[in-house]
């Protein structure tokens, strides 16, 4: 084969070439334009969540937690408090045993008294006193609401008239009766309390009254307490009225309580204070028994200043049968003013029963 014979065919080799290597690329670039742009994916540890950047506190503004200072005081705090916890408890127990007025009124507790009294020698009048009353809480109402049930309720304005003395009832005279009362109260157990009483007295027709009370405890130093009580009322008997007693409190030891009461009651339509005075000393000889040894001065205002009667007493109480009945018997040596202070003796016996929680 010559030279000639191949020289057409060259140019139309290279010719194919040409038009092939042109066409692939085309074919490339067609398609990576149909072909959608996907960014590439970032791992999801390193995707990045916008935060609000914390201020950095200045060193001048850091708190650095300082050691309180001690104070010198600071070692009288436990004996005080517990000193305090001690007077209240023993106070209440005390109370509880003696079926006081504080019992009654401040419990938030059901409180149930009868007494059977019985007075010879000075101040009797041959009689056997009956006495009664009621003190109902009401569960439903968190011990806020009370229904009382009382025999005589203006007897129970003194707080803790002498056992068996008839100074102070002398100048209240009433007839007897039964009362009806609604009482609502709030307070903190053995700090302070506060009760408002509306009631209806009866035979019929009937009375309408209304009394309020209120109490607080302070503790002075790590041995002593003083706790004031302060009551207004108002009597068709007797008017208006208000009550005002001071306690102060002392523990002699684990069984022996010393309590100086002062009492003034004064009378709106007599326009007299009645006043009391006690020093008492409470001792628990058992479980069973207690003694009360007390020392009174009863003093009026009207129509002058003047010392009714001068008082001292012991009064021996002893719980007969479970946590119920309780006998008192109390001798007592008084010194009255209408018998020119001479010496005019007394024993008052009472039998008791007395129902709360606790019994």
């Amino acid at each position: 084969m010559s030279i000639n014979a191949i020289k057409p065919a060259l140019p139309f080799s290279l010719w194919l070439l040409s038009v092939i290597t042109l066409l692939i690329p085309l074919q490339l670039l067609g398609a990576e334009q149909a072909a959608p742009v996907t960014p590439p994916a970032v791992p999801q540890a390193e995707q990045t969540i916008p935060q609000t950047p914390i201020p950095a506190v200045p060193p001048a503004e850091q708190t650095i937690p300082q050691t309180p200072i001690p104070d010198h005081f600071d070692v009288m705090e436990a004996p005080r408090n517990y000193v305090s916890v001690q007077i209240a408890s023993l106070a209440s127990s005390i109370d509880r045993f003696f079926g006081n007025d504080r019992h009654y009124q401040e419990s938030n507790q059901t409180v149930a008294q009868l007494d059977l009294n019985k007075l010879v020698g000075y101040g009797s009048d041959h009689k056997i006193d009956f006495s009664a009353r009621v003190n109902l809480r009401l569960p439903a109402t968190e011990g806020r609401l009370h229904l009382l049930l009382e025999t005589d309720p203006e007897n129970n304005i003194n707080a803790e008239p002498t056992p068996g003395s008839t100074a102070l009832k002398n100048t209240v005279v009433v007839p007897k009766s039964v009362a009806l009362a609604a009482r609502y109260g709030t307070g903190e157990n053995g700090v302070w309390s506060f009760n408002n009483d509306i009631g209806i007295k009866f035979p019929i027709p009937p009375k309408p009254f209304v009394r309020s009370r209120g109490s607080y405890s302070l503790p002075l130093g790590s041995e002593w307490r003083l706790k004031a009580a302060q009551s207004v009322y108002w009597f068709n008997t007797l008017g208006a009225g208000e009550t005002s007693q001071f306690d102060l409190e002392r523990i002699i030891s684990v069984q022996l309580l010393f309590r100086a009461s002062s009492t003034v009651t004064w009378l709106n339509d007599r326009q007299n204070f009645d006043m009391h005075q006690d020093f008492s000393f409470y001792s628990t000889l058992s479980d069973r028994t207690a003694v009360l040894y007390q020392a009174s001065v009863v003093g009026v205002s009207n129509p002058a200043y003047a010392v009714t009667d001068l008082v001292a007493l012991v009064l021996y109480r002893y719980r007969m049968h479970k946590e119920w009945l309780f006998f008192e018997l109390s001798p007592q040596l008084h010194f009255p003013k209408d018998r020119e202070y001479r010496l005019s003796p007394a024993l008052n016996m009472r039998l008791e029963m007395l129902f709360d929680d606790s019994r």
